[in-house]
């Protein structure tokens, strides 16, 4: 082995061990997101998505052009709706999927909205109860959102109840927080919620009265999805069942006449 060897060994050995190095460098980094209050909340993404964001300025340029004014918007919206606003840009988005084969970071991201927006939907009707109970306990919407938000663990529905309350803190009216919120976060039970809501405030109507039904109504919706999950369980259960237990059945009814047939050829 000449010197040449040796040195392009030595040269492709650094390499691994510096591209070794920066993958479990990034792979440890934490990333967060910042909540309304100022609030650091830790907020997972691929570890290829790390590796590659350092690349995305190269192609801002090309993502500038007016063709990706619409996939930059479609982005931003579902990069707020998954709870990733101010961790990746639109433009390092699109990026990634230069970089990722286009689609795969829309399926993750899909994914990410779907599991945000189911955790919104199960948390939903708990909330509304506790809000319903402290404003007809005489205490205003506002001051229940606030104590809702400290005594509850950070959430996706309780992230975004803490933006809105700050919202209204800053300036915002209550209607005007509300239909942010409903955009924002898009969750088809939210929205409704907040319609009622923006309703009850445009008419005058008791905001006790207006949580009351929103919460006898999420209560009802939870317990119709229920059943039906329980009547769809059946038809799921049948395709394991099949392969599971037909075979074992095969072998138990055949196995010993495949026995015999086998010690009658061997004989």
């Amino acid at each position: 082995m000449d010197i040449l060897e040796i040195s392009m060994m030595a040269a492709w050995s650094a390499t691994a061990a510096l591209v070794a190095f920066y993958v479990i460098t990034v792979a440890k980094e934490v990333t967060y997101v910042s909540l309304a209050d100022g609030r650091k909340q830790e907020r997972s993404i691929p570890l290829i998505f790390k590796l590659l964001l350092p690349l995305a300025p190269n192609f801002f340029k090309l993502i500038s052009k007016k063709a990706f004014s619409k996939t930059l918007e479609r982005s931003e919206k579902k990069l707020i709706q998954g709870g990733f606003e101010g961790l990746i840009s639109p433009k390092e988005f699109v990026a990634l999927k230069f970089m990722l084969f286009w689609v795969l970071p829309d399926i993750w991201l899909h994914d990410a909205v779907k599991a945000r927006h189911l955790s919104i939907m199960k948390a939903l009707p708990f909330v509304m109860d506790v809000l319903t109970l402290s404003v007809e306990a005489g205490m205003d919407f506002i001051s229940a959102l606030q104590r809702n938000c400290k005594s509850r663990k950070m959430d996706p529905l309780n992230e975004e109840l803490l933006r809105m309350t700050k919202e209204i803190q800053m300036g915002s009216s209550r209607q005007e927080a509300l239909r942010a919120m409903s955009t924002r976060v898009g969750q088809p039970d939210l929205k409704s919620v907040a319609f009622a809501l923006i309703q009850a405030d445009e008419l005058g109507v008791s905001i006790g009265s207006i949580l009351r039904i929103q919460s006898e109504q999420l209560r009802q919706q939870r317990f119709d999805r229920a059943e039906k999950l329980a009547s769809t369980a059946p038809t799921k259960m049948l395709g394991p069942l099949m392969l599971c237990i037909f075979p074992a059945v095969f072998i138990i009814l055949l196995g010993p006449v495949l026995l015999q047939a086998s010690k009658g050829a061997l004989f």
